[in-house]
């Protein structure tokens, strides 16, 4: 296994070096808002720990990360009056992870609207304004 690289993007993020739009936080989690966003509302949420993926995470790390989705989780379904919630995670290249910090993807779904193709920068008013839309629901 890998060695945990702590100059990957979330890491900064967690240190305050590089700006997010938090949605919530707690001693053990941050959720905040994906840039670019493949549904309105997709969030990550990660431990603040270090922890490279799914395959290296201790229980504990696991517990409180799950705690935060579904919390988070229910509350973008109010926010975003959605059908269903989808979540992804990503474990090593290989995966399809990309930034090597665990983290969950929420997206709150509508019956019919699929998601957005991946790699496109949001509107970042917009993005702000999801934020506070699921932040304001929990």
């Amino acid at each position: 296994m890998t060695a945990y690289d702590d100059q990957n993007i979330f890491a900064k993020i967690l240190r305050g070096e590089i700006p997010a739009f938090k949605v919530y936080e707690d001693d053990e989690t941050l959720c905040f808002m994906d840039i670019m966003p493949r549904t309105d509302g997709h969030c990550l949420v990660i431990p603040k720990t270090p922890c490279r993926n799914v395959l290296d995470a201790s229980d504990a790390q696991l517990a409180t990360v799950m705690a935060t989705v579904r919390k988070v989780a229910n509350a973008a379904r109010t926010a975003f009056a959605a059908d269903g919630i989808t979540l992804q995670q990503f474990n090593e290249t290989a995966g399809g992870q990309e930034v090597f910090h665990l983290h969950f993807h929420i997206h709150p779904r509508h019956d019919g609207v699929a998601m957005r193709a991946p790699g496109q920068m949001g509107d970042m008013d917009a993005i702000k304004g999801h934020a506070e839309a699921i932040a304001n629901a929990l």
